[in-house]
């Protein structure tokens, strides 16, 4: 079963300061737990691809009607707490093993090394399209 865990730029539980106002070593913490974590799933066989992305200001919002020139919207926007920072694809035996690796990713240091509680949404990887009874 393949899950995405998706991350935002909200606040977390624990942390919300933005990465921006780290301390460096804080930061470096952080990545390196990102790295070590993508490195023991990927040894497990579980991890099929993590990255980061760019923050809000880089991003861009383009709505068509398939007719006209589409509408694009440069960032930075004021709600970028729903835009997403970063994202895991993991191939995992159960939801449950899912849930466990997302609450590793939560947990992640923040500042002076502590839990950030960072919430992830965890959703499963559709296998094709809806067949009209919901699943």
């Amino acid at each position: 079963m393949r899950y995405m865990l998706l991350t935002t730029y909200a606040p977390a539980a624990f942390c919300d300061s933005p990465i921006e106002e780290w301390a460096s070593e804080d930061i470096s913490a952080h990545i390196d737990f990102q790295r070590a974590l993508g490195q023991e799933l990927a040894k497990s066989g579980e991890l099929i691809e993590a990255q980061g992305l760019t923050g809000p200001e880089a991003a861009r919002v383009v709505c068509s009607d398939g007719r006209s020139a589409p509408v694009v919207t440069d960032g930075p926007f004021v709600e970028s707490k729903e835009f997403l920072a970063g994202y895991w694809v993991v191939d995992v035996d159960t939801a449950e093993r899912a849930l466990e690796i997302a609450a590793r990713i939560s947990a992640a240091p923040g500042p002076e090394g502590q839990p950030m509680g960072e919430y992830v949404e965890v959703r499963e990887i559709a296998s094709g399209p809806p067949n009209g009874d919901g699943a």
